[in-house]
This record gives structure tokens, sequence and C-alpha cells, in this order.
């Protein structure tokens, strides 16, 4: 229990929420980093502020062997996403990418850095600190492959930023690219430039802006199906509720069914018209009676 009123909002701020706030990655170094882990390290962490948390110690671990250093430090700094960085002969360059479901890891994917240019080797403008992402994704294995599957989703949950209700056109600015061919992924990131067209619909023209990286996948840890389906779990509250007769097609059309009694078009009220008129003869002829013929008078 709490022992002071700070450490009950403290307490409050990480009790489960219906709609949890936004994911905070924390960034490690490893015992053996050498310049490039580190400057990979920080533009990331440039790129994610100022949901992140950039550990500047080095902290000598192995996620793939021991993780109990990285569920203490979420634990710790209240983060679901982390970043690990090292250096060794046998695997040089090396970034762990993963995220945690109940402060226990659940993905964990290893990539090598081939190549690497950094933010500060881009002379062009940068994007506003905060910025949210948009991200695209080419290559077929991104959807064949069930590891560069994961890493996709791995990938949306670490840069997508916060949830917005709205979104205007001049903060769309920020690109970060994904492509995965011939065994490579590679990440670019440009500045969406808002130029004259004549016209309403802007010219758009894309600028790079660093960080760019070539990388490999080296080993995986997957989550299995069934802790991967519990984690994906939604609380009941936030379901959408069924309506009846109601329903949705691929472009977002809602479409509503009507149920009506069965109409008779005889009795529908049209435009009143001298032309449309009934006669007598027609009148009596609905109701079924014969109209008795006037005798002529002598």
């Amino acid at each position: 229990k709490p022992k002071t009123k700070r450490a009950k909002r403290f307490l409050e701020k990480r009790e489960p929420k219906l709609k949890e706030n936004t994911k905070n990655a924390m960034l490690i170094k490893g015992g053996n980093a050498n310049l490039t882990v580190t400057e990979v390290l920080k533009d990331i962490y440039a790129v994610k502020k100022p949901f992140a948390v950039l550990y500047k110690k080095k902290n000598i671990t192995r996620p793939f062997e021991d993780q109990t250093s990285l569920e203490f430090f979420s634990k710790k700094s209240d983060c679901s996403l982390f970043l690990f960085g090292s250096h060794n002969k046998k695997r040089p360059n090396n970034l762990i990418i993963g995220r945690m479901f109940d402060y226990h890891i659940l993905d964990m994917i290893e990539l090598g850095v081939e190549k690497f240019v950094s933010l500060k080797d881009v002379k062009n403008s940068k994007c506003p600190e905060g910025t949210k992402p948009m991200l695209i994704f080419a290559g077929d294995m991104f959807d064949v492959n069930e590891e560069y599957r994961r890493l996709k989703s791995l990938l949306i949950d670490f840069f997508r930023g916060p949830s917005v209700p709205n979104i205007r056109l001049a903060g769309l600015e920020y690109v970060l690219h994904f492509t995965a061919v011939d065994g490579k992924i590679y990440m670019r990131s440009y500045k969406a430039l808002l130029k004259k067209s004549g016209c309403k619909i802007p010219r758009i023209e894309l600028e790079e802006m660093g960080p760019s990286l070539d990388l490999v996948m080296r080993r995986t840890h997957l989550a299995s199906d069934d802790l991967y389906k519990l984690s994906l779990k939604q609380p009941k509250a936030l379901k959408p509720k069924k309506k009846k007769n109601i329903s949705h097609d691929v472009f977002g059309t809602t479409y509503g069914r009507i149920h009506m009694q069965k109409q008779d078009l005889g009795k529908l009220q049209t435009r009143k018209m001298k032309g449309l008129k009934k006669r007598p003869a027609e009148k009596s002829a609905e109701d079924g009676g014969v109209s008795p013929k006037k005798s002529k008078s002598a």
C-alpha cells in the first residue's frame, strides 16, 4: 500500500486502463557496444522522443540467454518496448528489438547493422520532436514469412507513436519506409515537403532526412500462438456493440436494412391534377356496384 499521496498517484498511473498509455521504449547499451551501435541508439532515441528512455551506462547482459535484467528495467521505467545494442566478433553491430507483455518478454528479434547513415551525416532539415511518422512496408516477405510478419508488427508497435483522433495535412511530414528484399531489411526516413501545384492538392516531394539502416535478420525469439493470442485480447468494454440490420463494406460505407409492411400502391396519394381525377363510373366500378341509368323524361 502507498504511504504518500505521490506514491498513490504513481501507482494509479500504472494500473490497468481501458485505453492504455502510449507505449514507451527503453534503449539499452550492451557491455561491449561500439561507436556505431551507440550512434544508432542515439538516432532511434531522437526519432522516438518523448516516448523513450535512453540508458547511457553500459549493461553487461545477453537477452537471448538471460532476460531478468531487461524485465527489471521494463518494470522500473514502465516501458513495454526495448532496443538493445551490442557488438562482438561473432555478431558485429548487433541490435535486438523486442516487446513485453505483463513485464515479461513476448517477442524478440536480433538484427545486424550492415550500413548506417546517421542524422548528423544528412544535412537536410529535420522534423520537430514528437512528430508521428507514416509507416510504409514494401516487399512480399512481410506478408509471406511468419518471422518477417512478426517483425512488421513489432516495428509498427515501436514507431507508431500516440493514437490521435484528428490529423491535419501539414502534420503528415515524416515518412519511415521499410523494404524487405533479398534477405535484407532497408530502413529509410524521409521528410515530406508540400509544394505548390497550381490546384488545391499540393505536390509532394520526399527529402531524405536520416537515419538510414541496412539490416539483416539473425536470431528470433517469438511468443507461442496461445501467448500471442492472449496479448491481443481486448476488454469487453472496448469491443464495438453489434447493431442489428447494419453492415459495412470495405470502403467504410454504412448500409442499413429497414423492414416495412407491404404497401397498397393503389391508395398512394399522388399529385392532384384534373386529368388524373377519377370519373364517377370508375369510382362505382371500384366499389363493385353498377350505376343505374337515369330514365329520360318524356
